[in-house]
């Protein structure tokens, strides 16, 4: 498994649009990418954000990041980005999960 790490800042004003539709954007992924396995949007301390996509393997990970321009509903969500702080790829060596882990949400 691999994460991807994507930083990231967006246009003031555009939270309460990119979180209404970021379940349309990753469905549009998992529709086109199907090894993608979870997806958590994280808002930092500094009012920036970290999205963190859990990947089956590398080569589905890079694949996507090359392709996302061509996938619609992701570049809907996109343009709420106002400037990127980069992408990183990480290979996952061990994972621990709990069953109710999205239960608090």
């Amino acid at each position: 498994m691999v994460l991807e790490l994507a930083r990231f800042t967006i246009h003031d004003g555009a939270e309460e649009k990119l979180l209404a539709e970021r379940p349309a954007m990753i469905d549009a992924l998992r529709r086109r990418f199907p090894a993608l396995l979870a997806a958590f949007l994280t808002k930092e301390d500094d009012g920036g954000w970290l999205d963190v996509i859990l990947w089956r393997d590398r080569e589905a990970a890079e694949e996507s990041a090359k392709a996302i321009g061509t996938v619609p509903g992701a570049m809907k969500w996109l343009r709420h980005i106002a400037e990127s702080g980069g992408l990183r790829h990480a290979d996952v060596l061990d994972a621990w999960v709990a069953d109710d882990v999205t239960a608090g949400r």
